[in-house]
């Protein structure tokens, strides 16, 4: 019997990873009491272990509210969260590979048996050409960036604008600390408050396929604040990524409306040259929906029609999702070749299945 246990605060566990559940293989039991859940574990070591697919967003299956689906015998889990008459999965199964076609199969009968469909947001292609195997409709979503540390600069005629923008944003008195997100909770909210509100009156926080502060996945972040005459001005989170790059992703940025320029350029150049004074190789700067899109990249069976609406909202779509106002800010950073991500369809490519992905991220 499969089991499904939704991360909350209360799921934090009190055990090392080491220490096992009495339940089968992979599974988590679905009513454990506070203190007892082994739900966090269970998913901290099937993202950190079961890395074929090279998920750079595969931490955000830790997210408070996101829902983990698991079978006995089977080793890996599903993260999802229901929107509507829909499983929305983030990535595709993180599972051992003998295991992973099984998984996804018992998370596709879960779904049937309970009159809902399935459709997954950001497969990688590994994931991708598996599900387009298993019948699902699979098309281009959009692409990750990525920047490889060692050999990263911001000399040259390239960065000289954003180097002047960094410069300025540090004569302005900027100041960049790491710190832990419970000590300046007052602080985040603040800038979280203002920020939302200059977006327009219907603005609303998105979650899911975006980072969150908070909970107890927050000791495996980290938080840089920028502040000014010691008043936080912004803040940067970086999550673990975790495969063949390895690293940190830039995860979630908010800043103070105030129009004092560079001030996100400058808070991630200071983390860059904290992360490769530690070694780390890699700095990904997370999924953007509509970019990215090449129809070599697209797979036998694909949906022609939606694959002329990913390239419309790609030059329309700004009310729904602000796409290349992000990559405009991705690109200042001159990532590697773009990492292609797909959405997968339990049937036919369906405009309300694709909807149903941007509210499960609370988009309306």
């Amino acid at each position: 019997m499969s089991s499904t246990t939704t991360m909350t605060p209360s799921a934090a566990p009190t055990a090392s990873p080491a220490s096992a559940s009495s339940a089968a293989p992979g599974a988590v039991p679905q009513d454990t009491a506070p203190g007892d859940n082994t739900a966090y574990d269970t998913v901290l070591r099937a993202i950190r272990t079961h890395t074929q697919a090279d998920n750079p967003s595969a931490f955000l299956a830790m997210s408070q509210g996101t829902s983990a689906f698991t079978a006995p015998g089977l080793d890996g889990v599903i993260a999802y969260r229901r929107a509507g008459r829909h499983l929305v999965q983030l990535g595709g199964p993180f599972a051992a590979p003998e295991d992973y076609r099984p998984l996804l199969k018992a998370f596709v009968a879960h779904a049937h048996g309970q009159g809902l469909h399935v459709v997954g947001a950001q497969l990688q292609r590994h994931d991708a050409l598996v599900y387009a195997e298993c019948g699902f409709t699979v098309n281009q979503f959009g692409s990750s960036w990525v920047v490889h540390l060692p050999g990263f600069t911001l000399r040259g005629s390239r960065f000289m604008r954003m180097r002047n923008k960094i410069s300025r944003a540090f004569r302005s008195g900027l100041e960049v600390s790491e710190v832990a997100a419970d000590e300046v909770g007052a602080a985040i909210e603040a800038i979280d408050t203002a920020w939302l509100g200059s977006k327009g009156e219907q603005a609303r926080p998105l979650t899911f396929l975006v980072g969150e502060l908070g909970g107890p996945a927050q000791r495996h972040r980290r938080l840089f604040v920028g502040t000014i005459d010691s008043r936080p001005v912004g803040y940067i989170s970086y999550s673990p990524v975790y495969g063949s790059r390895a690293g940190w992703m830039h995860d979630l940025s908010r800043r103070i409306p105030d129009g004092t320029p560079g001030l996100m350029e400058a808070i991630n150049s200071h983390v860059i040259e904290v992360l490769r004074a530690e070694g780390a190789q890699w700095l990904h700067f997370g999924f953007t929906p509509f970019t990215g899109l090449d129809a070599a990249g697209e797979l036998p069976g694909h949906s022609k029609s939606f694959q002329w609406l990913m390239h419309f909202l790609w030059e329309q779509g700004a009310a729904l999702y602000p796409a290349q106002t992000q990559l405009a800010y991705k690109e200042k950073w001159a990532p590697q070749e773009p990492i292609t991500e797909y959405v997968a369809f339990d049937g036919p490519a369906s405009v309300t299945a694709f909807a149903h992905i941007f509210r499960a991220c609370n988009a309306f």
